[in-house]
């Protein structure tokens, strides 16, 4: 499978501006042998200022922004300040708002606990580490450590409050702590927002090195450059054996990697852990472990949700255990009642919707209502899908007339202005209106809410056995083919993303794309 390179590689055969934090060169041409150097790396200096946005890009962001990215840990250890002090002074002043007379009855007492809260939380906040990137990555872990700390330093300020000789009320901390919960998670969700906003414009990014140009290597690359959310940076790759479709990327051999990191001026390493061996691997994770460089060391394992790996020492290694898959059983009973009573309220809620929608049709071009097509579903059983009506009565006919058109790759087939599609057909499909007769297909059990998208028969005989284990789970109405883009989702990724669906199917990861799905919807992400 090819794996295109990122943009810093390619941009190794250009030339650009130096960065902000990048050094502007002088005098001789950086890139010229040194002849006082025992083995030089050239391509650091073009690569290691090309990888870092433009100066002008942090000036056009707002001044809120602007202070984020300048001083992140700070804003979020004052924001999460303020959100203690509110908790626990509003909840007091919402207690006596109401008619309760909470303890402490004095408000110098108060004031106490109030400034106790206020010294005890940050201590706690800053020992669960809710600071460092790498254990808040997902929204998820951070969120547990939200709960975590809030409860942890409840129990300091009781603690506080028997040192001082405070009352403290039972009803007032119940409060706070809620009150705390939800300030906290708000701020986070809230900041979570800027940092992808500011990594998207080039901020906060962390320039790395990363060892191997394998398959792997370049694919840890290609996901860097295409998601600089993540956060990462790639400056170039380090590797002994480089491939020929790596080699504009390769600054040097393995053993080079200390010094390839310092002259590139980059705070970490992402290790490719197929592309080193055992040897190797250990030299090279103590050597940059002893000068302070953070280490990454990937899994090879790219789809399997991280939810489902245990790291364990067994003896000498530290190993992941991978949770087996698991559908059946009390799951799939539990994941049926939601789809039974999601589809059943869904269905009530936009009946007159339904009814609008087809008076719309039948007012736009002659035909029926709803279509029905044969579609492939669990273990290969065949059924009905039902859609409301979307294009000219005779669109299949028409397939092969503009097959010429197709702009989708493998078995799929999307055109993005299809001349068979009508008028009210166009609005219906924007936004996803034509798609709510499915959820007659979820209560017959032919559909789920969420699954992977129903395909036609045409598509399965192009698949490979690996696609084919998407027979294993029902289609669904929605997916993570739709919350990541629908008719924007190259057959690669669609691959992907469904196969990872049902490889880590859980009731938590349904919930989650159904709630990812509103806003995909509203906004007609990725629909034709």
């Amino acid at each position: 499978m090819s794996v295109g390179l990122p943009r810093a590689g390619r941009d190794l055969r250009a030339t650009a501006t130096p960065a902000v934090d990048a050094p502007v060169p002088t005098g001789p041409d950086p890139t010229a042998p040194d002849p006082t150097a025992p083995d030089p790396i050239q391509p650091i200096a073009r690569a290691s200022t090309i990888a870092t946005p433009a100066p002008t890009a942090t000036r056009r962001l707002p001044i809120h922004l602007r202070v984020l990215s300048a001083q992140p840990k700070l804003v979020m250890a004052t924001l999460d300040l303020i959100s203690v002090v509110m908790a626990w002074l509003g909840g007091y002043v919402l207690l006596r708002s109401q008619g309760y007379r909470p303890q402490p009855y004095g408000r110098g007492d108060m004031l106490l606990i109030v400034a106790g809260a206020a010294v005890v939380y940050p201590i706690v906040f800053v020992r669960c580490r809710l600071y460092l990137s790498r254990f808040v990555g997902r929204s998820v872990d951070e969120f547990r450590r939200i709960l975590h700390a809030t409860a942890l330093g409840t129990m300091g300020v009781a603690v506080w409050a028997v040192a001082t000789k405070t009352p403290l009320g039972r009803s007032w901390v119940l409060v706070a702590v809620i009150s705390l919960s939800f300030l906290l998670t708000a701020e986070r969700l809230v900041l979570r927002r800027g940092f992808r906003r500011l990594r998207e414009h080039g901020s906060l990014l962390r320039s790395v090195v990363v060892v191997g140009s394998n398959s792997e290597g370049l694919a840890l690359c290609q996901m860097f450059e295409r998601d600089p959310t993540l956060g990462y940076r790639v400056v170039g790759l380090v590797d002994d054996e480089p491939m020929d479709d790596a080699l504009p990327l390769v600054l040097g051999p393995v053993e080079r990697t200390l010094d390839i990191v310092r002259q590139a001026e980059a705070s970490g390493v992402v290790i490719a852990a197929s592309a080193l061996d055992l040897a190797s691997t250990n030299r090279l994770v103590r050597e940059l472990t002893e000068e302070g460089i953070h280490v990454e060391l990937s899994s090879a394992l790219r789809d399997i949700a991280s939810n489902r790996l245990i790291m364990r020492p067994l003896g000498r290694f530290p190993v992941v255990y991978v949770e087996p898959v698991r559908r059946s059983g009390w799951r799939s009973h539990a994941k049926r009642c939601f789809d039974v009573a999601m589809a059943s309220v869904v269905l009530v809620l936009t009946a007159p919707i339904l009814f609008v929608c087809a008076l719309a049709i039948k007012l736009d071009s002659p035909g029926p209502v709803v279509f029905k097509q044969e579609r492939i579903g669990r273990n290969g059983r065949r059924f009905k899908v039902l859609k409301l009506r979307t294009m000219v009565v005779d669109a299949e006919a028409r397939l092969a007339a503009i097959a010429h058109l197709n702009e989708a790759d493998g078995p799929l087939f999307k055109v993005k202005d299809d001349p068979r599609i009508t008028r009210v057909g166009r609005f219906l499909r924007k936004t996803s209106l034509d798609e709510l007769p499915q959820l007659v297909n979820v209560m017959r059990n032919e559909m789920s809410m969420v699954g992977p998208r129903p395909a036609l028969p045409r598509e399965v005989l192009e698949w490979d056995e690996e696609l084919r284990n998407r027979l294993r789970v029902r289609p669904g109405i929605t997916g993570m083919w739709q919350v990541n883009g629908r008719s924007d989702t190259s057959f690669e990724d669609y691959q992907r993303l469904d196969l990872y669906y049902v490889d880590n199917w859980s009731l938590v990861t349904d919930l989650l794309i159904v709630l990812k799905t509103v806003p995909a919807v509203l906004f007609s992400r990725g629909a034709r």
